[in-house]
């Protein structure tokens, strides 16, 4: 099966710098794969022959006049820039001329205008926003939803839950994933009433309900999935990054201070290294928007060459394993 992605080549921090060169990184290890990049033609034609011109025939560069901006209102982006490459690539998959989506650009546009172009599965209230955050045991953590939905009711995390399960069958060839409500509490009294009666439908469900699980089980690995609503999700998100970034700086500062420490840092250097890869987020790059009929794929804004590439090739593997149309089967088995 050949796989056809979209690229929005002009979104995020650094645009075409980054977007070319992963998909040329992309395209060289994938030759079932054609991309279909979305923006500015003349400059992507000048991008795609800086990168790597003896890929050029294996895209198909769309133009687009429009760019949707990292600080644009979503009022902004839907309505009035029609034709950004953002909106253009999220046609290429409304079109069926392309089975996945990747942008760097602005989320809650994205996610607006996924969900005005695509709609919604059978059966799926809400989409929700779901990324890996890295854990201790070497693998990620699937959190969901990360901000799409700042207030939940119980049934809208059950479906979370339900779509996640069949994203890490699909995508990530677990077969039998765990999943943990997010509270301030393993005990079953703990949390709100969203919360506990969340608990109860987990509970009742066909899934791997570990039980409630608390903030620190994230980094611990102790669930596949931890769900919880977008409002808290988005700050554990940016309280993780925040605290990565101030950890690498304390690290780096320490380490600085003077030629003893500087010395003592090359003796540390390997096993650094080593942790560094391990805690490395663009390792984990792609969140996905689940729920809509069609595959969309959020990479980090300020993602390099390297992290790019990672959201490419989770786009490629959800395409790949039909993970949209498997959620949507799941879904329309539960209601039979």
């Amino acid at each position: 099966m050949s796989v056809t992605l979209a690229i929005d080549a002009m979104g995020g921090d650094q645009g075409l710098a980054v977007t070319v060169p992963a998909c040329c990184d992309f395209l060289l290890e994938h030759d079932d794969a054609r991309i279909v990049i979305v923006g500015d033609a003349a400059l992507i034609k000048q991008a795609i022959s800086k990168s790597n011109q003896a890929l050029f025939n294996r895209f198909e560069i769309v133009h687009a006049s429009e760019v949707v901006s990292m600080d644009d209102p979503i009022e902004v982006a839907l309505r009035r820039k029609k034709d950004s490459s953002m909106r253009i690539a999220i046609e290429q998959v409304q079109e069926k001329k392309a089975d996945a989506i990747i942008s760097a650009g602005n989320t809650g546009a994205l996610m607006a205008i996924s969900r005005y172009l695509l709609k919604t599965l059978d059966g799926i209230d809400r989409p929700a926003i779901a990324t890996a955050i890295p854990n201790q045991l070497g693998g990620g953590t699937t959190v969901l939803d990360l901000g799409a939905n700042a207030d939940c009711e119980p049934m809208h995390l059950l479906q979370f839950a339900q779509m996640a399960d069949v994203m890490l069958k699909v995508v990530d060839g677990k077969s039998n994933p765990s999943i943990g409500l997010l509270n301030i509490g393993e005990e079953v009294i703990k949390g709100n009433e969203v919360v506990k009666q969340s608990a109860e439908l987990l509970r009742a469900s066909n899934l791997n309900f570990y039980g409630n699980v608390e903030g620190n089980d994230i980094f611990k690995g102790t669930t596949d999935i931890v769900v919880c609503d977008g409002f808290v999700g988005n700050v554990v998100l940016k309280a993780s990054e925040g605290l990565a970034k101030m950890m690498s700086g304390l690290i780096k500062q320490e380490f600085s201070r003077s030629w003893l420490t500087r010395m003592m840092a090359l003796g540390a250097l390997l096993p650094l290294l080593r942790v560094r890869k391990r805690v490395d987020h663009r390792r984990y790059n792609g969140a996905v928007l689940l729920g809509l009929r069609g595959c969309v794929i959020k990479s980090h804004g300020s993602a390099d060459r390297f992290a790019f590439k990672v959201a490419i090739d989770r786009a490629y593997e959800a395409a790949k394993n039909r993970m949209v149309e498997r959620i949507a089967e799941a879904f329309a088995a539960r209601v039979a």
